[in-house]
């Protein structure tokens, strides 16, 4: 999704991306002259905020960053919540984006509503964004782009996955929520989103996710990418159950001023590029 207007970036070779939710935030600076990131950061909240209070998190972070008060030549901001769902392009019809939504998220009236196109797995990406950041960063930097989360997590692991010839499930973990996304010979077969408050809970989803989808958890091949490290709680209980299990990373080969953690860390932020 794309929103302009008048104004314009001089070409600075300076990208931004900057991931937001009720529950943190992160943002990446890279220079896409040298291909270095330039800066990598995530800031968590204490607790889940509200739409509003994300705004004020996002304002402060632009007056207290000294790296972002700079020129950028182009600006990407990334929502992450649970208010959306994916529709194939056959059934997609831009007059019913909330008939979508309706059935799996509780919607506010006032709430606005776009999409995504996702050309990888033919299919459309409808959801709710934090309106109120969106008009932060238009009065503040002018064109700028906007996808959702999931877009941006499917189309990087359907790209990685392109020429695969053998079924896998990638999951993508943060602190409060996880992705299961089921892939096989290069297609989207599963995607969904589960909040998780203990390992208990991480694992009852990802084995149900396996029982519906008739996937052996002896032979599949699982891929983790986020927030873990191997032998961490989620990570050990996984392995009681899955045998096969890796860590992917991001599909760009950047350098950086600072080596994050691990090469599965920050993947979406990494892959809006």
């Amino acid at each position: 999704m794309v929103t302009t207007n008048s104004s314009s970036h001089n070409n600075t070779y300076k990208e931004l991306s900057i991931q937001i939710s009720l529950s943190g935030l992160s943002f990446c600076i890279l220079n896409s002259s040298t291909h270095q990131v330039e800066v990598l950061k995530h800031l968590s909240f204490n607790k889940h905020e509200t739409p509003y209070q994300l705004l004020e998190h996002v304002q402060s972070l632009f007056n207290t960053e000294e790296s972002l008060k700079q020129a950028f030549n182009s600006i990407q901001i990334i929502h992450s919540n649970e208010l959306s769902t994916l529709v194939p392009s056959p059934l997609f019809s831009e007059d019913h984006l909330a008939d979508y939504l309706k059935f799996n998220s509780k919607l506010l009236k006032s709430d606005f509503i776009t999409f995504d196109t996702i050309d990888l797995n033919d299919s459309v990406n409808v959801y709710v964004p934090y309106v109120n950041v969106n008009n932060f960063i238009y009065d503040k930097f002018g064109e700028f782009t906007f996808k959702h989360f999931s877009t941006v997590l499917i189309e990087s692991i359907l790209q990685i996955e392109k020429n695969a010839d053998e079924p896998k499930i990638y999951i993508h973990i943060e602190s409060r929520h996880f992705e299961i996304l089921s892939v096989d010979s290069g297609a989207l077969q599963f995607y969904n989103t589960f909040e998780y408050s203990s390992k208990e809970d991480f694992i009852y989803y990802l084995l149900f996710t396996l029982e519906q989808l008739k996937l052996n958890p002896e032979t599949i091949q699982l891929v983790f990418v986020g927030d873990i490290l191997k032998n961490d709680d989620l990570y050990n209980i996984a392995y009681k159950y899955v045998r096969h299990i890796s860590f992917g990373k991001h599909k760009h080969n950047f350098t950086f001023n600072h080596q994050p953690q691990t090469q599965h860390a920050e993947f979406v932020i990494l892959n809006s590029f």
